[in-house]
């Protein structure tokens, strides 16, 4: 499936798009491990190499967590898929590193890594600003199925939720609770990715398109979703 981008990697949106981005204190901060755990569990779900939440500031993409390549934090806003990402109101986007795939991006970077295929959906947040991307990227071109796509942009609205949650416990001055909230979640995405390798083993891979291992995997991002309503209100009504 081929995505229509623009003509430029600045959305009409921009300014109203990057208040959002630096209210939320996230881009361009230490890794912290719940989001090296989403990033972890979507690689293992999509059998990709690489899995990455990203952040596309003014002119810099900031790496929350990356699996799957050493030493990059930080990118050019022209040299990251995900600033194009970011770009279409479509939840989904595919894309090897063509030119005619995508013209806006350098593809010098992904090419030096043999990668040919992205995968990402749009980080939300309440406002609707689509400040980064959870993405999944590999070096064989692929497609993504309409399952596969509805379980990415799950995990997408997921962490999403998190960064929402992890300013809510910051701003108020309570990191103590964003550290326990951390450490339940990673308890959850831990068993997660138990389940993830088991049903890989014994189905001699994963596929999400299989109506029982999907709906496997729907009840487990759902757990986490509970995890984040209860944390979510909580820090709401303390707040």
């Amino acid at each position: 499936m081929s995505t229509p981008f623009p003509t430029t990697l600045i959305p009409a949106d921009e300014a109203a798009r990057l208040r959002t981005l630096h209210l939320y204190q996230i881009a361009g901060t230490a890794p912290e491990k719940i989001f090296d755990d989403y990033v972890a569990w979507a690689a293992q779900l999509f059998n990709t190499p690489i899995g990455l939440i990203s952040l596309v500031d003014e002119n810099s993409v900031h790496f929350k967590a990356l699996v799957g390549i050493e030493g990059v934090s930080v990118l050019p806003r022209g040299e990251s898929m995900c600033s194009a990402a970011i770009l279409p109101d479509a939840p989904i986007v595919t894309s090897d590193y063509k030119a005619e795939s995508c013209a806006l991006i350098k593809p010098d970077v992904a090419q030096a890594h043999g990668l040919n295929f992205y995968a990402g959906s749009a980080l939300r947040m309440p406002d609707g600003a689509r400040v980064g991307m959870m993405a999944v990227i590999g070096r064989e071109y692929r497609t993504l199925s309409t399952d596969e796509e509805k379980v990415l942009t799950q995990l997408a609205d997921l962490v999403s939720r998190t960064i929402e949650l992890r300013f809510q416990y910051l701003h108020a001055h309570r990191p103590y609770d964003w550290e326990a909230t951390q450490q339940e979640l990673s308890a959850t995405l831990d068993d997660n990715a138990a389940l993830t390798r088991y049903l890989t083993t014994r189905n001699d891979g994963l596929n999400l398109d299989d109506d029982e291992v999907r709906d496997l995997v729907l009840r487990r991002l759902a757990g986490v979703a509970n995890v984040l309503d209860r944390r979510l209100r909580e820090a709401r009504e303390v707040g």
